[in-house]
């Protein structure tokens, strides 16, 4: 069980957009198959995405640059997972990455029957595992007032 990971591909030609940068979309697909891994990986069980919040893009990806994927959870509740996810890129010549996407998304574990199953809590215990718990407790009340504010425009 490890509260960090990273994945690492190339971003091939099929991920373009029509500026010729890789599409925000294969970017997000990208960022919710890593927080899945991240989110099992933790669980030791299913898990399905619930939330994906403040995704912010803030540099593009180019075709063909080695792109870095890393995950960290933040926060824990009782069956749900908080994990950051930072994307990273590069062309493969180069040492140095660029931070091109950031975002939190949680996740629910789930039993056989489809119920919130228990999660192994985390603990952070560096001075940077406490400001990142912090961080997504402030998320959670953002959040919390962002939903309220949504509720008349939800479809029921």
């Amino acid at each position: 069980m490890k509260e960090s990971m990273t994945f690492r591909f190339l971003a091939e030609p099929g991920d373009v957009n029509f500026g010729g940068k890789v599409h925000g979309g294969a970017v997000m697909k990208w960022i919710d198959q890593a927080g899945y891994a991240s989110a099992v990986n933790w669980c030791g069980g299913y898990a399905v995405t619930v939330y994906v919040g403040g995704i912010r893009f803030f540099k593009p990806i180019h075709i063909g640059f080695l792109v870095e994927i890393r995950t960290r959870l933040i926060f824990t509740g009782s069956s749900s997972m908080h994990i950051a996810v930072d994307v990273y890129s590069k062309p493969l010549e180069s040492d140095e990455f660029v931070h091109n996407t950031h975002c939190v998304i949680i996740f629910v574990s789930l039993d056989a029957e489809g119920k919130p199953r228990h999660v192994p809590a985390f603990v952070p215990v560096t001075e940077d595992e406490k400001k990142m718990e912090s961080y997504a407790r402030k998320l959670m009340e953002l959040r919390q007032g962002i939903e309220k504010e949504m509720e008349p425009y939800m479809a029921k």
